[in-house]
């Protein structure tokens, strides 16, 4: 004799075990969601470091040429432009002269350089850690001087996990 369904016994352990279950994919989810969101922040810092790294090696660049010229002033070969040139080593991920309209062209990660405004740019992997968030997903740097000493004097406000470029 075969039983009716609604003959079956109701069982507390089924729905017991399915509202358990479910709590263990809930956490689950929220703890992947969360190491997600770690390693983003993680790798934007990462970012922040390399691009203040060539930041620092491109002001230490610039600050030598001009110490330089006031040594040799009439050395033609001290005079440039293009602070990527005063390097050693140029960065690997240097994508050479562009004009910042241009800088979309450019892959996410790149060095640029303008050479009308004399601008050093660089096109971020990770933008949206960027505050106030840009028009554009480049930053930039004026070639300039303060108080006579060769600066990069950046053209925005920019705070990158709150910290002042």
């Amino acid at each position: 004799m075969a039983r009716e369904p609604s003959d079956l016994p109701s069982s507390p352990l089924w729905s017991r075990r399915l509202l358990e279950w479910g709590i263990v994919a809930l956490v689950l989810i929220g703890l992947i969601w969360a190491f997600g969101r770690e390693v983003r922040s993680l790798q934007g810092q990462s970012e922040k470091v390399l691009v203040w790294s060539t930041l620092a090696s491109l002001r230490t660049a610039l600050v030598i040429n001009q110490l330089a010229r006031r040594v040799r002033p009439d050395d033609r070969s001290l005079v440039e432009n293009d602070p990527f040139k005063l390097l050693e080593r140029v960065p690997p991920n240097f994508a050479g002269e562009m004009p910042m309209r241009d800088a979309y062209v450019a892959a996410p990660g790149s060095w640029l350089f303008d050479v009308e405004c004399r601008c050093v740019g660089y096109r971020l992997l990770y933008p949206e850690w960027l505050e106030p968030p840009q028009e554009t997903d480049t930053i930039w740097f004026r070639i300039g001087a303060v108080n006579n000493e060769a600066r990069l004097i950046p053209l925005a406000e920019y705070r990158w996990f709150g910290q002042r470029l």
